[in-house]
């Protein structure tokens, strides 16, 4: 039996931490095999000539499909980190995928969308006994991603749909997605798969509603700007409820206290990137005016990661590995409290393989501060690679 620590078996793992794209290529190529290879997932991080790094994944690869985006942070099976070029083989025996690119994602045109997601359903055929669900990957500036995943949650009919926002290294200026060996702007990437393994879909932050409620007064919801809260100025206001200046509005700040809104009786996190001159507060998801928004209290973030990936299947098994999307904000909390080997620990005993989002997508909802993943079992038909 393998124990906790120990490699997954459905998917192969690759990582690099050298210093170029071309350095990194070499080194992850070096470690799959590209013949018996269906797909990868390429998570990159920050610094690298990205044109660099998708032709030489294209040539490297001989032809092998490579999706993915860049991150503010990868998961590895060493845990958090911050400049690796993590990529994640999905073998043939195992494994279909059908894959679209939707460019421009704004200005989002819905019937549009739906009608390219329809007819990309339609044409990928359906496995006997194998199971299916999606994945998206877009842009993390976009403000496009409520629409989008609403819209395809519709449109694909029940099929599970888990993703993360493209992200950077908290500079909230450039973030691409990767397909057709480009990367792209403004853009996402719907990935049709199948398997042959068992799956679950995960999604948990640690926050429950607080006392305090708050109303926006004024707002931009196409660049998810708010100008007041309240009926005040808005980082005024938001300081103020939490309790600082709005001097010292930070990522902390905004990590430790966000707002939530309740959607179909389950709450949100709606969390805040920044503070412009005139004193708006700018979202990582869709706002509006009149929005009731209740403030967060924490809870012990720990002891909530390891209930949320303490999951098995029907024969009691742990995942062979999850594939994880994780905020950054969230990320961030944790290096603040100095929590970060503790959760490192976490993901290396979980198997937990992904990289840190500027939003997260699951369940139709486009959200922040949350962790979602999928959960990948062996199922009683297959076999290890």
């Amino acid at each position: 039996m393998r124990n906790a620590l120990s490699d997954p078996s459905f998917v192969k793992v690759a990582c690099s931490s050298a210093g170029n794209a071309v350095d990194a290529v070499h080194e992850v190529a070096a470690q799959i095999d590209a013949t018996d290879t269906c797909f990868a997932l390429a998570f990159a991080p920050e610094g690298y000539d990205l044109d660099a790094l998708a032709q030489g994944l294209d040539a490297a690869l001989g032809g092998v499909p490579v999706f993915g985006c860049t991150t503010a942070g990868q998961i590895t099976p060493q845990g958090y980190e911050t400049d690796t070029l993590l990529l994640l083989a999905f073998p043939k025996a195992h494994f279909r995928c059908a894959s679209m690119l939707i460019e421009p994602l704004a200005p989002l045109s819905i019937p549009e969308i739906a009608a390219m997601a329809k007819r990309h359903t339609d044409r990928f055929s359906h496995t006997a006994s194998w199971n299916r669900l999606a994945l998206i990957f877009s842009d993390g500036l976009s403000k496009q991603e409520d629409l989008l995943v609403s819209t395809l949650e519709t449109v694909l009919d029940g099929l599970p749909i888990f993703g993360g926002s493209a992200a950077d290294g908290l500079l909230f200026e450039k973030t691409f997605v990767l397909h057709g060996g480009r990367f792209h702007r403004n853009a996402a990437v719907l990935l049709l798969l199948e398997t042959n393994l068992q799956f679950q879909g995960l999604g948990f932050d640690h926050f429950l509603p607080g006392e305090t409620q708050l109303v926006i007064t004024r707002a931009n919801p196409e660049d998810r700007l708010v100008y007041e809260i309240n009926g005040a100025p808005a980082a005024d206001e938001y300081a103020r409820l939490v309790g600082c200046s709005v001097a010292q509005l930070s990522p902390q700040i905004f990590a430790e206290n966000p707002m939530l809104v309740r959607h179909n009786m389950n709450y949100y996190v709606r969390a805040v990137s920044d503070v412009t001159d005139s004193h708006a507060l700018s979202f990582l998801a869709a706002i509006d005016d009149g929005l009731i928004m209740t403030l967060g209290r924490g809870q012990e973030i720990i002891e909530t990661l390891e209930a949320g990936l303490s999951i098995s299947d029907a024969q009691g098994r742990q995942p062979d590995f999850i594939l994880g999307f994780d905020c950054v904000l969230r990320k961030l909390e944790i290096e603040q409290k100095q929590l970060g080997a503790a959760v490192s620990g976490i993901f290396r005993n979980r198997r937990v393989l992904g990289f840190n989002t500027f939003g997260e997508q699951h369940c139709g909802v486009h959200m922040n501060q949350t962790f979602v993943g999928v959960a990948f079992f062996e199922s009683n038909k297959g076999h290890p690679l």
